[in-house]
């Protein structure tokens, strides 16, 4: 098995050339540098023609509604003449129930397009719901890879109904336990059957989120008079804050744009034992500060989903605070959606204390929720692993070990992760994964300011204290 699998991961960029139709390496500048928007834009589909391509896959066009209540309560306990206008866009109201519907829309066109028979993706989440959705409807073949067990064959509640959600529309689960085996095997079937990868992290994938952030621009002006001040993306690999942000640009929105995260720190993502300790199975920091700071750790050779270019801050909440929101969405809005958006929702309701009433904070997502997803059941195997489960202060939640859930809504109180500490951990990445003994040229140095969202002489100063050990 060991020789098989260094074999198959030896032929990684070959096999993923092929499923994929796209060679990343006329991209290619430098070590560290490549010509990132000429990657996005070489699967040649303009903006008005993913909304076309969507709009046919019954894909996007979801409410965008105010959350009048919520903003009452808001303002209920913040100071005088603060407590923004909140609102969320429905991403539950697509075809599978999530936001990753207009991800999965664009892999399955480009497969549909260039004559593959099928697609398959990696996921535990959402996006293989997405993913055998359009396949579907498509008339495709769709193989879900997904870590589904620990080693005693434990399954998550969340992961088992999305196994069943994809095997509802007609997909093939490949079901594994949790470590290293999840893209070996998938490249093996990429290599066996010939189909394409539906890549979390493809230029179209994360192009098809692009018009989410446009629509985002285009609605809210229409209910406001403006865009957003602020939207609140839920931020795990970085597809969803890169692909948001570039559709607000797009439109030309001045936006701020809030990543917001789990903290599950302490548990590590690939840990038999930590599995599943972590009640999200997305959202939180294990993916969110690893995809943020080294993103082409991916299954492709270079990640579209680049969200340190994009982020103008980085909020962290506990895993209490957003079960809270989550059951208070329910109450006060009739909203009954999965706990991943309402990560972002948590994460909004501390921005809005604080910023004047005439703002507009908007989360972007919400998911579907149901059976193994709801809440409760994330919450009633927490207890089955021991898990300790009681009310009061958010902030003495333990990954792992417990969950308080907070007793009043002013309890919850999102904390600012220091991006400055996360642009240098990029720029350290970037300089261990190029040659040994390779000097940065000035266009490396270009290409790093932009990828981290700072300037040239910014990236010259972290890369001189990297040097000098700071």
């Amino acid at each position: 098995m060991a020789s098989r699998y260094e074999q198959v991961m030896a032929r990684k960029g070959e096999i993923m050339k092929s499923a994929l139709g796209m060679d990343y390496a006329q991209f290619e500048r430098s070590p560290i540098a490549f010509d990132y928007e000429g990657m996005m834009g070489a699967h040649g589909y303009t903006l008005e023609q993913i909304r076309s391509i969507q709009r046919a896959a019954g894909v996007g066009l979801t409410p965008l509604l105010e959350l009048r209540n919520l903003t009452d309560l808001v303002r209920s306990y913040a100071g005088p003449g603060r407590g923004a206008r909140l609102f969320v866009k429905d991403e539950a109201a697509n075809m599978a129930g999530s936001f990753k519907d207009r991800r999965a829309s664009m892999s399955i066109h480009v497969a549909a397009e260039k004559g593959y028979a099928g697609v398959i993706a990696a996921t535990s989440g959402n996006y293989g719901a997405a993913v055998a959705s359009q396949a579907a409807r498509a008339g495709l073949k769709c193989i879900i890879c997904q870590e589904t067990f620990d080693s005693r064959h434990v399954g998550q509640p969340e992961i088992v109904e999305k196994s069943r959600i994809c095997e509802a529309f007609g997909a093939e689960v490949i079901q594994m336990t949790v470590g290293p085996e999840l893209f070996f095997h998938m490249l093996e079937l990429l290599e066996q059957t010939g189909y394409l990868s539906a890549s979390l992290y493809s230029p179209f994938g994360v192009s098809g989120i692009e018009s989410l952030g446009a629509e985002l621009a285009e609605e809210m002006t229409a209910l406001t008079g403006s865009p957003p001040t602020h939207v609140v993306v839920t931020h795990a690999g970085g597809g969803n804050t890169t692909g948001t942000a570039r559709g607000l640009k797009r439109m030309g929105a001045r936006t701020e744009i809030v990543s917001a995260s789990v903290d599950l720190s302490g548990l590590h993502m690939a840990s038999d034992t930590d599995f599943n300790r972590k009640s999200f199975t997305t959202g939180h920091t294990g993916f969110g500060v690893p995809f943020a700071t080294w993103p082409d750790r991916a299954d492709v050779p270079r990640n579209a989903a680049r969200s340190l270019r994009y982020m103008d801050r980085y909020l962290i909440v506990t895993q209490g605070e957003v079960f809270y929101v989550t059951e208070a969405l329910s109450k006060l809005e009739g909203l009954e959606r999965g706990p991943s958006g309402n990560t972002a929702m948590a994460a909004a309701m501390s921005l809005a204390r604080d910023l004047p009433q005439d703002a507009t904070v908007v989360v972007q997502e919400t998911e579907y929720t149901g059976a193994g997803k709801h809440h409760w059941s994330q919450l009633a195997f927490a207890r089955e692993q021991g898990i300790e489960m009681r009310a009061g202060n958010p902030a003495e939640n333990a990954p792992g070990k417990a969950i308080v859930i907070p007793e009043r809504p002013e309890q919850i109180a999102a904390t600012d992760f220091d991006l400055g500490k996360m642009r240098r951990s990029y720029v350290r990445n970037a300089l261990q994964h190029a040659p040994e003994g390779y000097e940065p040229t000035p266009e490396d140095t270009v290409f790093l300011a932009e990828d981290t969202n700072t300037t040239p002489a910014i990236v010259e100063e972290i890369i001189a204290g990297l040097r000098a050990g700071q």
